[in-house]
Formats: C-alpha cells, sequence, structure tokens
C-alpha cells in the first residue's frame, strides 16, 4: 500500500515557517487581492487566501468588483497597486469575466507583484533559471516531494498536461532538479506506456479519474493535480486513487494532497518577495 502524501500537513509547515520569518524578522507584508464578479468557487479561494494572510502575519486588502467591471476599470485598479509601495503582491483571482482579457490582465501586473508567477518575465526567468516568482502549484509540487524525501535526481518523470499554469512550469522546474521530464498532452501517442516508465508521474489532465493502476508502474510516486465534484457530491481526481493506490509506493489524496500546497507557496511568495529591494533575491525552493 502507498505511503499516503499529506499536503494538509506540509502545507501548515510552509506556512508556520511565512508566520515565523515575518515575526522574527518583523517583516511588513501586504497582499492586494482582487476577485471581478460573483462566482462562488472564485469567492471560496480568495477567503481561504485571506484566512492564509491572517495566519501568516501577512495584511491583505480585498477589491471585490463587480461583473461588469471594465477591462480599462480593471487595468486602471492594477496599476493603481504596482504604484503602492505599501502593497508587496498583486493577486487577480482568476477566471475573469470574458469580456476581459486575463492574458493583458496578467502582463499588467508588475513581475516584482507577480504573486501567482504568471507574468511572461517570471516565467523567462524560470526557462533560463534567474530567481524569480514560481507558480504557486508547481512550486507546492516539488515542496511535497522535497519534503516527503522524494529523490528526483535522474529520476523519469512523466508529467501530464501542458498548461502554462501547471504542466509546462511543471516541466521546468523537474528539470531544474535533475529529473528526465516527458510531457504528454492529448496528442501523445502509446499515453500509457509513456506513463509506465514514470518513477514520478504527475497528473494535470483535467478528466476525472482517467489515469488507473494500468497506467502506473510498480512503485511509482503518483501527484494528482486535478479535482473534481462527483455526482455524489464527494470530491476526486484525476488519478483513479482506489485502483493506483496498491500500486504505488506514494501517492497525493483528493482532497488534502496538491490543493494546499498552492496557498502554502502563495504565502511563500508573498513573504520571501520583496517589491522594494531590487537587490535581494527572492523565491527559491
Amino acid at each position: 500500500m502507498a505511503e499516503i502524501i499529506d499536503g494538509k500537513a506540509i502545507s501548515l509547515a510552509i506556512k508556520e515557517e511565512c508566520r515565523d520569518k515575518v515575526e522574527k524578522e518583523n517583516l511588513k507584508r501586504c497582499l492586494a487581492v482582487v476577485l471581478v464578479g460573483d462566482d462562488p468557487a472564485s469567492a471560496v479561494y480568495v477567503g481561504n487566501k485571506k484566512k492564509a494572510c491572517e495566519f501568516c502575519g501577512v495584511k491583505s486588502v480585498s477589491h471585490e468588483l463587480p461583473a461588469a467591471t471594465t477591462e480599462e476599470e480593471l487595468l486602471n485598479l492594477v496599476a493603481e497597486l504596482n504604484m503602492d509601495d505599501s502593497i508587496n503582491g498583486i493577486l487577480v483571482q482568476l477566471p475573469l469575466p470574458s469580456h476581459i482579457d486575463e492574458d493583458k490582465v496578467i502582463r499588467a501586473i508588475s513581475p516584482d507583484k507577480d504573486v501567482d508567477g504568471f507574468h511572461p518575465e517570471n516565467v523567462g526567468k524560470l526557462s533560463i533559471g534567474q530567481p524569480g516568482f514560481l507558480s504557486c502549484t508547481p512550486a507546492g509540487i516539488i515542496q511535497l516531494l522535497k519534503r516527503s524525501n522524494v529523490d528526483m535526481d535522474g529520476k523519469n518523470c512523466v508529467i501530464i498536461g501542458r498548461s502554462n499554469i501547471v504542466g509546462k512550469p511543471m516541466a521546468l522546474l523537474m528539470l531544474r532538479e535533475n529529473a528526465t521530464v516527458t510531457v504528454c498532452h492529448s496528442h501523445t501517442k502509446d499515453l500509457k506506456e509513456i506513463c509506465k516508465r514514470a518513477d514520478i508521474l504527475i497528473v494535470a489532465i483535467g478528466k476525472p479519474k482517467m489515469i488507473d493502476a494500468s497506467y502506473v508502474k510498480d512503485g511509482a510516486v503518483v501527484i494528482d493535480v486535478g479535482i473534481h465534484r462527483q455526482e455524489n457530491g464527494k470530491l476526486c481526481g484525476d488519478v483513479d486513487f482506489d485502483t493506483v493506490e496498491p500500486v504505488a509506493s506514494m501517492i497525493t489524496p483528493v482532497p488534502g494532497g496538491v490543493g494546499p500546497m498552492t496557498i502554502a507557496m502563495l504565502m511563500k511568495n508573498v513573504v520571501d518577495g520583496i517589491a522594494n529591494d531590487k537587490n535581494m533575491p527572492y523565491v527559491a525552493i
């Protein structure tokens, strides 16, 4: 039976480290959170981020805007937050209403305050190995693996999914850990055979319970990034946990695996990233 990787415990440890650093160094940190519209899931995420800020001793400033907010109004707000020296991080909750260009908004956020790690400048820094803000979910997965004593050096890592938020940055981070990385996607041939060669299998495909035991090598470490609500109301991931857990050596559950790590790494970005001190490197994992 696989060892369960406890994302709740690891995320709590990271938030406690952030809180201790804020207290010990008397840091003044402030995260500006922008929510456009009344999407229930987004409201829950924003609420969880506010709670994490409070736990870590980070001030949060909330801007909750109506769904009818224009793109120009949102961009003007982002520009104001960029210029506000009291703000260390800016987070615009996605998805945005369809009339607003998400890419334009992401690009408008100062790279020095881009605690989501989505700005092209920070993505570029990751690709060439320079310090910068890291996308929170992939960075959280690296922490899950490191703090579970998973050796990534030289291991075969297969990532299913090539999104800008998870798949692509995940591949770059695993390369940084000296893994041998294969990225699979909807056009990949012989997906099952490729997955069965993985020492570390990271699944971010967006399809409930798609990956069963037939995709998994005996003893593999399996990281499930997906989250879906089933007809019975229970949550599940992209991995069929019940069939894979007996085969894997380690596995993340859903919920309680990757999910809590995203907010923990957001807090790490806010605490470690210093927008006003250009001489201080930020965010190393």
